[in-house]
């Protein structure tokens, strides 16, 4: 299924006036950050291109409709802070704006050790899709030797014609329950598909996992059991 974007470009013109516009309502390190983000990205991009949801569908297929303020921390050390920030869930893609410009899409998300807005925290790590290892975004719920991640989805669903006694539907994103994954050290992060595979994702201490997730009744659904299961796993 394609992906729901279209391409804007941002000119120079568009980014002087951005740093005008950022001049006027900011101090200037978020001047400087503004910039510097807007660079970094038409840098690794190869060219000046944003990523917007079309106008015309029902849902929405963001995580926060709305930016959010936060910071993206790079794998080289870097920090680009006070960037308002949106997660596309659909596309797997985090969206920022600088100024009056249109959103951009992360250019390099595989550079991203972790962005931080609101009360998200967000990495992009790898995980076993199909038996190949995939790259993308996880919410972390629970941080450590073993870290436990959310990983939100939305669907596409195609428009609908008319027919005989039913309306028109349009097209439109719906959410649906998130996946949850646990991820060893630096290994591919696992979905979590049954009470079975969660005991077995566990590299040691698989008794005492086993009584764990008996006793306290884990549900392979319910974050708030699988934080729990972590955080005792962690401190064994």
């Amino acid at each position: 299924m394609k992906q729901l974007v279209v391409f804007v470009f941002v000119t120079f013109l568009g980014l002087a006036n951005a740093t005008a516009q950022f001049i006027l309502h900011s101090d200037f390190y978020e001047v400087k950050q503004a910039v510097e983000l807007l660079d970094f990205n038409r840098r690794h991009s190869g060219t000046n291109k944003a990523s917007l949801a079309e106008r015309d569908i029902k849902g929405s297929p963001f995580m926060n409709d709305e930016f959010i303020e936060g910071s993206i921390y790079t794998t080289s050390k870097t920090q680009f802070a006070g960037v308002p920030l949106r997660y596309n869930i659909y596309n797997d893609q985090i969206e920022f704006k600088v100024g009056e410009n249109p959103a951009q899409a992360l250019a390099t998300p595989e550079i991203v050790e972790k962005i931080e807005f609101g009360d998200y925290l967000l990495e992009y790590a790898p995980f076993l899709s199909a038996k190949k290892i995939a790259r993308g975004f996880f919410v972390v719920l629970e941080k450590g030797t073993v870290t436990l991640y959310a990983r939100p989805r939305v669907a596409f669903e195609q428009a609908k014609k008319p027919e005989a006694y039913q309306d028109a539907v349009p097209a439109r994103f719906l959410k649906r329950p998130d996946d949850y994954y646990i991820r060893v050290g630096k290994e591919s992060a696992v979905l979590i598909a049954n009470k079975k595979g969660l005991e077995d994702i566990f590299p040691e201490h698989k008794k005492e996992v086993s009584n764990f997730i008996k006793k306290h009744k884990v549900k392979v659904n319910k974050p708030e059991t699988l934080k729990e299961l972590v955080q005792f796993y962690n401190s064994l």
